[in-house]
């Protein structure tokens, strides 16, 4: 969940919002839920899929006109002399109240409710363990930060390594579905999903 921050639009200038509208935009994949956010903020534009690590250096060149950022570009685009244009967290957060819905885990129905609420629980304790070691657990995720201070680090795996993640709580829930029907209504997925969550 982002709680009012989320996937951000970045480029070289300083535009506004309006700036965007049709301009070339490097996104991390097309089955993202940043994308989807961006779709829903703005239909109207030229969408070039670039690995997410390297789409700040894609913007940099000139390459696009701007790029959606997930991950830690979240917090060191302006080192890298870019400008925020849009945060699609803090978007959706004035247009709805709610957090924005990024990831999760699925797990399918015919598995059964018993297999469910164990693969939620074994989840749940992982998570748990993880927020209750978060030393520990940064120390081993340094590995895996490109060039990240351990502070910047911490403040990242703060953003997205949560209390949400154990419970996206009632708001959270209602987000998810919101988002599905939002998504729906605009036509970017071909169903009307029904989020189910297992306890």
């Amino acid at each position: 969940m982002g709680d009012r921050y989320g996937p951000m639009v970045v480029s070289r200038e300083a535009w506004n919002q309006d700036a965007l509208r049709g301009k070339k935009i490097a996104i991390p994949g097309t089955m993202t839920t940043a994308y989807l956010a961006l779709k829903l903020f703005l239909s109207d534009f030229q969408a070039v899929v670039i690995p997410f690590d390297q789409i700040m250096d894609t913007v940099r060149r000139g390459a696009v006109d701007a790029g959606l950022l997930i991950h830690e570009g979240q917090l060191t685009y302006s080192s890298h002399q870019l400008h925020k244009i849009v945060d699609l967290g803090e978007w959706w957060n004035q247009t709805t109240g709610l957090p924005l819905p990024l990831g999760g885990n699925v797990v399918r129905r015919d598995l059964g409710k018993e297999d469910i609420g164990e693969i939620s629980r074994l989840l749940r304790e992982s998570i748990r363990y993880a927020l209750t070691h978060r030393e520990e657990a940064l120390d081993y995720a340094m590995q895996f930060a490109r060039d990240l201070d351990v502070d910047t680090a911490d403040r990242f795996v703060g953003m997205y390594v949560n209390e949400r993640t154990l419970d996206y709580g009632a708001d959270g829930r209602r987000a998810v579905q919101l988002l599905f029907d939002r998504a729906y209504e605009a036509k970017l997925i071909p169903t009307h999903a029904r989020a189910e969550f297992a306890e």
